[in-house]
């Protein structure tokens, strides 16, 4: 190709073309960076980013939060760092987060004054309420924002002293896992014996009456009919057969358990004995709006109104069995089948809702008295918690009879696992391999190449 005058400028034309639009391009990118913001997390398991729990519960608050931590320059200590990054998560969700510092070392008044032990502690602050925080994991600090949004004055009281589910024992049977969550999510709860304390304390919002397995006395009966009576909240949890003297609390509900147990054969298929009943069906209530986990009851029974002319309370029915499932009312041995004569075909009512069409008011507030009648008690257990949404479907029931029900909707679980969990027959194995292993492949090897080498 013959070089002219006329090509040399046409060329000169197009370097300078292309430089122009070339910075351009640069200047509208910067503007874009500048204007959108566009994040991945490539990690296994999105630590980096915040959890949907978390997230969700960023959309509840309404008031500012404020932040402090106690922590020395960040070229001299490694928490500034940490907590700007753990911080700056939240802070992507929401613009009521201020994050402020303080250097210990600078000043030694104000950490002796607001008691201050560790560095890196934070001081969480929201409206008047404030919690100390000395973990950087992000579960740690939602649900501390979880409890500082809670209500206070709201305490949830498990009878004890029929053989009842121990909210704080590690058997199989007991309730110690769903417990500790609870208490991590800021629900306070303790435990009530009426015949060492023949008086419900006035700061019982809520009872709950976990599978007795002794009669209740008729005294006792009595103060749990006037508990309810005068707008009191329950959770009944109740397993099929005796009633154990709380049928007069059945009347006073309009509800009844019916006789039987509930056979799955859906359950099977998913390596569960056929007597737990699986839900996937739930009804229209604030406690499941939106829940589309499954839920797992093992030795479940079945429940209906009384009464459907008593219009005392709004009942509305909370989780249903599967079409496949029914209530076996004969005796579960051999091989059990579907009889059309003495069984009911599912879907059953496993749980009902109940609410007081009377408003009663406390310190000014109104409030709808909320009751929840479950007829199984092992959902929440330490067996069975982990199964589907076992725990969250708890933590939803528990949050709506506190009365906070922006916070029904928050999954149970938080953060991500970050942590590698191993049996120690593999630790032993990893232990000889680096100890023994190693060293004689590296001696074993040496050899090799000692001996190739003398024979050449």
């Amino acid at each position: 190709m013959e070089i002219t005058k006329t090509n040399r400028r046409n060329l000169k034309l197009q370097n300078i073309t292309f430089i122009v639009l070339f910075i351009i391009a640069m200047v509208l990118l910067a503007w874009l960076t500048s204007k959108y913001k566009i994040e991945s997390d490539w990690t296994a398991s999105q630590r980096n980013t915040l959890s949907p729990a978390s997230i969700e519960l960023l959309k509840k608050i309404d008031k500012d939060i404020s932040i402090t931590a106690f922590a020395r320059e960040a070229d001299v200590s490694q928490q500034r760092t940490l907590i700007k990054d753990l911080v700056g998560k939240y802070q992507k969700h929401t613009d009521k987060i201020e994050l402020a510092f303080i250097n210990p070392e600078l000043d030694p008044a104000t950490t002796r004054k607001l008691g201050i032990r560790t560095e890196g502690e934070m001081i969480i602050s929201l409206g008047d309420r404030s919690e100390h925080l000395t973990s950087l994991k992000e579960e740690d600090l939602t649900n501390t924002l979880q409890r500082l949004i809670r209500s206070e004055d709201h305490v949830i009281y498990f009878l004890t002293g029929h053989g009842e589910r121990n909210p704080n024992g590690k058997a199989n049977h007991d309730y110690l896992l769903f417990t500790t969550n609870l208490k991590n999510k800021g629900i306070q709860f303790a435990t009530l014996n009426l015949a060492e304390t023949p008086q419900i304390p006035k700061d019982a919002k809520t009872l709950v009456i976990a599978e007795p397995r002794v009669d209740y006395l008729p005294g006792e009966v009595k103060l749990i009919q006037a508990f309810i009576s005068h707008g009191g909240n329950l959770l009944w949890l109740h397993e099929p057969g005796k009633m154990f003297n709380l049928e007069p609390l059945t009347q006073q509900l309009n509800i009844e358990f019916i006789k039987g147990v509930i056979v799955d054969p859906t359950t099977q298929m998913l390596g569960i004995p056929a007597t737990s009943a699986l839900a996937e069906s739930y009804g229209q209530h604030a406690i499941v709006q939106n829940f589309k986990l499954g839920t797992v009851y093992p030795h479940s029974g079945g429940l209906r109104i009384r009464d459907n002319k008593n219009s005392h309370w709004k009942i509305q029915p909370l989780i249903k069995t599967t079409n496949n499932s029914w209530l076996e009312a004969g005796k579960l041995q051999g091989e059990v089948e579907f009889n059309a004569a003495i069984d009911t075909l599912g879907p059953i009512n496993i749980a009902m809702v109940l609410e007081n069409n009377k408003q009663t008011t406390d310190k000014g507030k109104s409030k709808t008295q909320r009751i929840v009648v479950i007829a199984d008690s092992d959902f929440i257990s330490n067996q069975y918690l982990g199964n589907l949404g076992n725990k969250d479907m708890g933590l939803r029931i528990f949050n709506w009879l506190s009365n906070d029900d922006k916070l029904i909707s928050i999954p149970a679980s938080t953060a991500p696992d970050t942590q590698l969990q191993i049996d120690a027959t593999l630790w032993a194995v990893i232990g000889l391999f680096f100890l023994a292993g190693l060293p004689i492949i590296f001696v074993a090897s040496g050899i090799i190449i000692w001996q190739k080498r003398r024979k050449k």
